[in-house]
């Protein structure tokens, strides 16, 4: 009796990191090198470090090439078309809709940083796309590192700012019109809530985008099981069908998991400067 796929460790092993990189077209596997230590820690490449190079340099081509056409056309005394157009678009989305908008005065600051988690994050979401791709945003090492410069972006900001005593309100956190012994009470029971509302804001962000890079995946991988489970012409159809659908929502949600860790890097970034 033939056995069937093992659906299960295909599963893991597409949503999982490992020391070989899927080359496309069938072209093989490239298995990276291995031993690289640095401080006695292993720090060998991965599968999700080498998709993760490929977005960074992608970021940089694009906005190179975009604003090398932009500049031309403006030197031509035409508007701007196709590409770089395209590219002007989304910049001037999130620079001002998504950066200003929500950090407010001075947020134009923050708008190269806030574009570079957008655009970085959503050449990682699309790469997990590919057959033969990764996502290194389904990784809790890579939000987690992502998250971790947010949490720094906005505690740094707040300190420059607000100052060292009025950052320090931020965490020692008394209601106003309090004093004596009320002030007391009140700071001893809010200065650990705020400790901890600090520290959720990037745990919630390294979860929200690993969860969701990560869910879609099992669900079509799981789906397209179903096809060598029941082997029927009927139910291939069908999940072929539903799994089309689903990468079609898969493509908006990379967009959108981007926008979204972008916005809400730039709402803490703004709670945080306007603390009043």
């Amino acid at each position: 009796m033939m056995q069937g796929p093992d659906i299960g460790k295909a599963i893991f092993e597409h949503t999982s990191d490992s020391r070989v990189v899927e080359l496309p077209f069938g072209l093989g596997e490239w298995h990276l090198p291995t031993g690289w230590h640095l401080f006695g820690i292993d720090v060998s490449p991965t599968k999700h470090v080498v998709f993760m190079v490929v977005a960074a340099i992608l970021v940089f081509v694009t906005v190179r090439i975009a604003g090398r056409q932009i500049e031309r056309r403006h030197r031509e005394g035409k508007a701007p078309h196709g590409f770089g157009a395209a590219i002007e678009a989304i910049v001037l989305f999130v620079r001002n809709d998504v950066a200003i908008a929500n950090i407010g005065h001075g947020g134009e600051k923050f708008a190269p940083y806030i574009l570079t988690l957008f655009f970085f994050i959503l050449y990682c979401n699309l790469f997990g796309l590919l057959p033969w791709g990764a996502t290194a945003t389904g990784n809790l090492a890579v939000t987690g590192t992502l998250a971790l410069t947010a949490f720094v972006t906005v505690e740094v900001s707040g300190l420059v700012t607000l100052g060292p005593k009025g950052y320090l309100k931020t965490i020692v956190f008394v209601p106003p019109g309090i004093t004596g012994i009320g002030a007391v009470l009140m700071a001893l029971i809010m200065t650990p809530i705020e400790i901890i509302g600090k520290l959720v804001k990037p745990f919630a962000l390294t979860l929200r985008l690993f969860a969701n890079m990560t869910a879609g995946h099992f669900v079509i991988l799981a789906l397209l099981g179903l096809i060598f489970i029941f082997s029927s012409w009927l139910v291939a159809a069908a999940t072929v069908a539903f799994v089309v659908f689903m990468m079609l929502l898969e493509l908006l949600v990379a967009f959108l998991q981007a926008y979204i860790f972008a916005l809400l890097t730039s709402v803490f970034i703004g709670m945080m400067r306007h603390a009043h």
